[in-house]
């Protein structure tokens, strides 16, 4: 019964990759990066991605406090955080997140605030999405590392 519930899981997990890779929420770097997880390093992925979110938080934050400046004119520094943006989302394989910070900075490029705004609420909209969905999707992956690593004694 136990391959089963694994035999499900993987197909759930599939099918949301599937999704995620048809909405061009993810690209195939996300693929190269499962492919550097193994038994020595059952959570790679789950700790690579761990690391970009607490990083994106940050930026975000750094993003909302530079627009929420009404005297605020430093649209270079606005682009070194929205090309480190764009760089970890790339490293992971976060296509609309990166092409987001990539339209986001161009704005920025602009002196366009009002562009700034829009390019901002976009990207903690598509962040979000990215966010829940990657955590559904370690979920999974954290019940099947799980359960492929229980043992049951054998009943006789």
């Amino acid at each position: 019964m136990l391959g089963f519930g694994a035999d499900r899981l993987r197909a759930d997990m599939n099918r949301l990759l599937a999704l995620l890779f048809h909405q061009g929420v993810l690209d195939e770097q996300f693929l190269q990066l499962q492919q550097l997880q193994d038994d020595t390093s059952p959570n790679f992925v789950s700790e690579v991605v761990t690391i970009y979110f607490r990083e994106s938080e940050k930026l975000l934050k750094n993003l909302r406090e530079l627009l929420s400046d009404r005297d605020f004119s430093d649209y270079k520094k606005m682009g070194i955080h929205l090309n480190h943006f764009m760089g970890s989302s790339s490293s992971i394989g976060a296509k609309r997140v990166k092409n987001v910070c990539g339209a986001f900075r161009a704005a920025s490029e602009q002196n366009n605030r009002l562009g700034c705004f829009r390019a901002l609420e976009l990207l903690e909209h598509e962040y979000c999405y990215l966010k829940n969905k990657l955590h559904e999707f370690l979920q999974m992956e954290q019940q099947r590392i799980l359960g492929a690593g229980a043992r049951y004694p054998i009943q006789n």
